[in-house]
């Protein structure tokens, strides 16, 4: 899985008897022949693992300190064996301190050390009573059991492989300071980092501790493992929970149950190509500079022969009822008001709309009315077209009138087909040849006739084309591809789907006539119906599946994924559903239409940007309409 990227890590809490390193040791052992079975490429134990946290005073005791050293040269003999990289706490006595460290090991031996920087001293902690801080240290190597290792809070280890593949380490208290030692790591290139801890619990302490791994692994676009001590730890005065978390830029991967009397293990594969992506687009991310430059070690990162990640199909819609029903909200809100802000600063109070009873003209009607709402103007000043053509079905015109009516909108209906049919007399076109030609003259007919009567009445013509429309070009060039005000620029045709049906569920008056229009398959409607009147033209008979391109989209544009990571992330999302070929087949007609096409949306009309994939080119897409798609299509062959 290193190919695209995804790196395997672990957290471990194992179960652990104060003071006791024999113990300790084996079961810090177990738990990396357990990772090791789960093809595991990092793990990560809690901070002092080897001895336990609250081991007090018992630190000065030179048995104490003398095995957790014959301990250490067990775990490495054990790691011999295995393929893994483990990352062990435990305390090291150096030029005449202490300091709480984590230990780097690989097939018995010791990549680097990295000792704690922040040595809490307050309330319920007290540890700068026995260990010194990493800001005291004195030497960049020491000896350790005959091997010279590095040591300092400089360390980042960066597979030989992937050079993106690469980790830093910082321990407990280090990421509650006003500087963690992480934000430097990552400046100088840590996608990875891994914190050793020993946090107890308190009242609320837990969704601090929570928000803090989600928020850093966020300000740093990076993944971050964190695993604290468990229950086993010393009770006298306070108790911990074994909380471990991973998350990747914001998102819990996978949370520990707490309070849990075994050794516990998270497992979670983190997409570093990912985070390497949303590092270079956010321009700003470096607009600090580390403080300080690290030294980097070279290393092998086990890699994984599966992927043990889901990915929604639906990458645009959240799939929580909850969420989406806020999401939607939201959306809907920043569309009316994008729309009512034009309204506002132009002095205008008319708009002009084509409703063919499909969903995107649907959903720009309702945002129309949303706005109008807004602005307390009556909703007579929307003077709803529409402009039934040679495919116009019964269903969608009765669906369109249905609609315009239930809002008591200027309601105008006009056919346009006669016109149409001169138009083809004017050209030469045989009417009888249902090409490209015959298709597109219907759709800026109704253009024509939509600005001609936005001029008529003083008003602007609102767009209804989408998101995936757009990445796909299917679109008519100066036809359907051209409005005053575009509402649903930025929406995909997905999520289209649960903004129409959000809306649906929120207004009885029109429940049923929505939902119909949301059974309604998605057509153009510019070839002629079926002998039973019904749509014959279906646009994902021609250009794919919606749900595909929606998922290619998300993963090619927001995280500019590989087409052969994102073939293969399809076919793992949509199995059983679509097979491979089928996969590739609508991904090789997605990336040549979305180059072929760019022309289109070069010329964009004004619209809103609601979510993180936008294809304005005053917003998100600075692209060439003659660039070539060779490249990508490689990857694909």
């Amino acid at each position: 899985m290193k190919k695209y990227g995804f790196v395997r890590v672990g957290a471990s809490v194992p179960k652990l008897v104060v003071a006791d390193c024999t113990y300790n040791q084996e079961q810090i052992v177990q738990e990396m022949i357990k990772a090791e079975r789960e093809e595991v490429g990092i793990l990560t134990f809690p901070e002092l693992s080897l001895t336990g946290y609250t081991c007090g005073d018992l630190f000065f005791q030179r048995d104490l300190l003398t095995d957790v050293l014959e301990q250490l040269k067990e775990i490495l003999n054990a790691s011999e064996k295995l393929e893994l990289i483990t990352i062990l706490g435990m305390p090291l006595s150096i030029d005449n301190q202490l300091f709480n460290c984590a230990l780097v090991i690989q097939k018995g031996k010791i990549l680097g050390v990295v000792p704690k920087t922040y040595i809490p001293n307050y309330n319920e902690f007290y540890e700068q009573r026995w260990f010194s801080s990493s800001l005291d240290l004195m030497k960049k190597e020491v000896e350790i059991l005959g091997q010279t290792v590095p040591i300092g809070t400089d360390l980042i280890f960066r597979d030989l492989d992937y050079s993106e593949i690469s980790f830093g380490i910082e321990i407990c208290e280090d990421l509650w300071s006003v500087l963690p030692p992480s934000q430097d790591l990552a400046l100088n290139g840590a996608h990875l980092l891994f914190n050793l801890s020993s946090s107890n619990e308190l009242i609320g302490k837990y969704q601090y501790r929570r928000s803090l791994v989600s928020n850093q692994s966020s300000k740093l676009i990076a993944g971050y493992v964190y695993t604290s001590s468990g229950v086993f730890e010393s009770s006298s005065d306070v108790v911990f929970s074994g909380h471990a978390l991973i998350s990747e830029n914001w998102a819990i991967l996978t949370e520990s149950k707490r309070f849990q009397f075994d050794s516990e293990m998270l497992i979670a594969d983190i997409d570093v190509f990912k985070l390497h992506t949303l590092r270079m687009k956010d321009i700003s991310y470096m607009g600090i500079h580390p403080s300080k430059p690290c030294r980097e070690i070279m290393v092998h990162v086990p890699d994984s022969s599966t992927l043990r990640r889901d990915y929604e199909r639906f990458p645009f819609v959240p799939h929580d009822l909850t969420k989406r029903t806020e999401r939607c909200h939201e959306i809907f809100q920043i569309q009316a008001c994008g729309l009512a802000k034009r309204l506002h600063h132009i002095h205008c109070e008319k708009t002009v709309i084509g409703i063919s009873g499909g969903l995107d003209s649907t959903l720009a009607f309702l945002v129309i009315v949303e706005a109008y709402k807004k602005l307390g103007i009556s909703t007579k000043n929307i003077v709803a077209i529409t402009m039934p053509g040679f495919g116009t079905t019964k269903r969608t015109l009765d669906n369109a009138l249905k609609l315009m009516k239930a809002y008591d909108v200027e309601v105008r209906e006009i056919p346009i087909v006669e016109a149409s049919l001169l138009h083809m007399k004017d050209i030469g076109h045989d009417p009888k040849v249902y090409d490209v030609a015959y298709e597109n003259i219907q759709a800026r007919e109704r253009t024509q006739i939509l600005m001609d009567v936005a001029n008529e009445v003083g008003g602007i013509v609102v767009g209804t084309g989408d998101l995936s429309e757009l990445a796909l070009g299917w679109c008519t060039y100066n036809g359907d591809h051209m409005s005053m005000y575009a509402v649903n620029n930025s929406i995909p045709k997905t999520l289209v789907k649960y903004l129409v049906r959000f809306v649906a569920d929120s207004d009885e008056k029109v429940k049923d006539i929505l939902y119909d229009i949301l059974d309604t398959p998605i057509s153009p409607e510019l070839l002629l119906p079926t002998e039973e009147g019904e749509i014959e033209q279906k646009t994902e008979d021609k250009i794919g599946p919606y749900e595909l391109h929606d998922f290619f989209l998300y993963h090619f544009f927001r995280y500019g994924a590989s087409l052969d990571k994102i073939l293969f992330l399809a076919t793992k999302t949509f199995e059983p559903d679509y097979q491979e070929e089928e996969i590739k087949q609508w991904l090789k007609v997605f990336i040549k239409r979305f180059f072929s096409q760019q022309f289109k949306r070069n010329c964009l009309p004004d619209g809103p940007k609601v979510g993180t994939v936008s294809l304005s080119p005053r917003g998100d897409l600075r692209m060439p309409s003659d660039a070539s798609v060779r490249s990508w299509l490689k990857n694909l062959n």
